[in-house]
């Protein structure tokens, strides 16, 4: 599909999920994309951490894609950027602050000055014909959020990324509703807008406002206490070091993203006032009440700071008395590790705190009452809600028509609009679908590796060697190993009888394709008489020495 004299929208990731966000934009035979994020992996991709999207429609018009425009630094909107970028081999465009992440991620890849990173001024533009993309602050739960108004021949489009109205953000300057009103002054086609709070009636908050609960929780706390929240919420951790140096408390930092946010933000003329950290060891040689931690892991991930620390796999301590205090949210899915966490430090005697006790952490993404504020400024003729479940973004429609918006289209990953002329309509399907990055190589996420594993991980995996001579006839018992099936008590039985299956199973005079399928078959068969199991079943020939 080549963009004509039109103005087309296609997500390749983040419409009808939360994360991995790409958008793309078509017009006059360019396209213009728009984050490139990753998600986290869940129970259904075993071994695998990041899930990275798939941009095999865009990897074929590569020639006619002008530039990657950020956002700002959140992993859903640049985490796939070291693993894909390169490839794409087009500009990429963020301010300060985010391309400041984006720069480390590619020095981690070893891509520094192979992947073109180009920083634009805080409300700055940029010309990539036929687009003209302007940067718009906007406040977010990190520094420099940014919506984008993208003007084209065909009308503007106002893409806000994610956002909140936020009066007194702690840190950056965001838009005013003059700025905003005069934007849709201009004229604005389709407004494309984050969804991720729509079913919440109140408006987000300030993230000022967190100062007061988290410095009442630390007062109160007589031992040690760590706070855990979103390393990349820079503004949290500049309300958590003036807590720190409030309470008379030493700062000391756990987790790698920690200290990269601190680095880039302090680079980048945030956190000036940040209280130096103390090390690990030090730290623990403190007064209990004189200690604030800062511990990456508040969404239950196992090998970050908190969950190590909770499993007592860390060299930070807590004990009877201490403090816990979870900044942050619980993102939907993550219930589950959050809990366990959560149970590990009570089982330490830690009292733990949540936004559920005390005001403890704000939302970065708008409320009803911000989304409604955000139509009346832009009134634009089209609503394209993104960043969503397809809940949020059809209840966003619904909100939006409610609020005078002539038109709304609720469309999914792979869905080609038509914006105009004669829009909005879905005018095609294009393929999309997800990558995994397995250790160091990225690999489709229904391919052949990741349905191994998972049958492997429900069903087991038995290994089949058969001995035989250059004649390919047999000259001992079979060899059977079980990995994962269930035969613990009737292991040596199991053992017998599916050897004894193998070598019934085996006829030397055959293809020899079709004496391991036939072996395959007698030994699956064996197991699942045994177990009820399909396990996966492997069969070696072993020519044994004469």
């Amino acid at each position: 599909m080549t963009p004509g004299e039109e103005l087309l929208f296609l997500a390749l990731g983040g419409s009808g999920e939360i994360g991995m966000n790409v958008n793309l934009y078509g017009c006059r035979g360019k396209w213009l994309m728009a984050d490139l994020g990753l998600t986290f992996a869940d129970s259904d991709y075993p071994g695998v951490d990041l899930i990275l999207p798939d941009l095999e429609f865009i990897e074929q018009r590569m020639d006619d894609l002008v530039g990657i425009v950020l956002t700002h630094g959140h992993e859903d909107h640049i985490g796939a950027l070291p693993y894909l970028a390169d490839n794409l081999k087009v500009p990429l465009y963020a301010t300060p602050f985010t391309a400041g992440l984006i720069a480390g991620k590619l020095e981690e890849e070893g891509l520094t000055g192979q992947v073109s990173l180009r920083v634009i001024e805080r409300g700055g533009s940029i010309d990539l014909d036929p687009f003209k993309v302007t940067y718009v602050p906007l406040a977010h739960s990190i520094p420099e959020g940014n919506g984008l108004l993208i003007e084209t021949p065909f009308g503007n489009i106002f893409h806000t990324g994610d956002w909140k109205i936020d009066e007194t953000p702690v840190l950056g300057l965001p838009s005013s509703a003059e700025t905003m009103t005069a934007i849709g002054d201009r004229g604005v086609l389709a407004l494309v807008c984050d969804s991720t709070n729509t079913f919440q009636d109140a408006a987000s908050g300030s993230e000022a406002g967190v100062h007061a609960g988290l410095l009442d929780a630390v007062i109160q706390a007589r031992g040690r206490v760590v706070i855990t929240t979103f390393a990349s919420n820079a503004a949290r951790l500049e309300t958590i070091g003036r807590v720190a140096l409030e309470t008379g408390r030493r700062v000391c930092v756990a987790g790698r993203s920690l200290d990269r946010i601190l680095k880039v933000a302090k680079a980048t003329g945030y956190l000036r006032d940040f209280p130096e950290p103390v090390r690990f060891d030090e730290a623990m040689r403190l007064p209990r009440e004189e200690l604030l931690v800062i511990a990456t892991g508040g969404q239950g991930e196992p090998r970050a700071a908190l969950g190590r620390i909770a499993f007592g796999m860390h060299e930070l301590k807590l004990s009877e008395g201490d403090t816990v205090i979870f900044s942050s949210k619980q993102i939907p899915g993550n219930e589950i590790p959050i809990g366990r966490i959560m149970n590990a430090l009570s089982d330490l005697g830690a009292l733990i705190v949540t936004d559920r006790q005390a005001h403890v952490h704000v939302s970065g993404h708008p409320g009803r009452p911000e989304l409604a504020a955000m139509y009346r400024w832009i009134r634009p003729e089209i609503l394209v809600p993104v960043h969503g479940e397809i809940r949020h973004m059809r209840e966003q429609a619904r909100l939006g028509l409610s609020q005078g918006i002539p038109s709304a289209m609720v469309q999914r990953n792979g869905d080609l609009i038509r914006l105009t002329p004669d829009g909005p309509q879905k005018i095609g399907e294009e393929r999309t679908g997800r990558l995994v990055l397995d250790g160091d190589v990225i690999l489709p996420a229904d391919g052949a590796t990741l349905n191994e594993r998972r049958k492997i991980a429900i069903n087991g995996l038995i290994t089949v060697a058969l001995p035989v001579d250059g004649e390919r006839r047999q000259v001992g018992k079979a060899l059977i190993r079980p990995f994962g099936v269930p035969v613990e008590e009737d292991r040596d039985d199991f053992l017998a009888d599916a050897a004894d299956a193998a070598e019934r199973a085996y006829e030397p005079t055959q293809d020899l394709e079709k004496v391991r399928e036939a072996v395959r078959l007698a030994v699956r068969r064996c197991a699942t008489l045994w177990t009820g199991k399909k396990p996966v079943v492997e069969v070696m020939l072993v020519e044994a020495n004469p």
